[in-house]
């Protein structure tokens, strides 16, 4: 009777052993699940972005509007007879006017050789 205690003992220590490490525990089963969820979440960012990506290309072999836009906003293409006008904030215009001195800065430099003595 002894030895039948002490084996279900040794059975539900090895099995509690089991439960809580190595392969197919609780631990490992909690961490999958974490994994999953947080896959699942990438998958749906990437679903969202897929989906604004083909109705992207859907406007663009449908209608011209969608041309347009995309070269006025990428490339600043202006129809013909209209003015553009480049509002910048006070920051940019800062950064602009500085930039602009540089450029100025550069050209007004000599553009002729300096004197240089001949070598003998």
């Amino acid at each position: 009777m002894r030895i039948l205690q002490v084996l279900l003992v040794l059975i539900i220590l090895g099995l509690q052993l089991r439960l809580w490490s190595g392969a197919g525990s609780m631990a490992e089963i909690s961490r999958l699940k974490d994994s999953i969820a947080e896959q699942e979440s990438e998958n749906a960012t990437l679903q969202s972005r897929n989906n604004e990506l083909l109705h992207e290309v859907e406007e663009l072999k449908t209608g011209t509007d969608a041309i347009e836009e995309m070269a006025r906003e990428e490339l600043g293409l202006i129809k013909e007879g209209e003015t553009f006008y480049m509002i910048l904030d006070s920051e940019d215009s800062t950064r602009n006017q500085s930039t602009i001195r540089e450029q100025d800065g550069q050209s007004q430099a000599p553009s002729q050789p300096r004197n240089r003595q001949p070598k003998d």
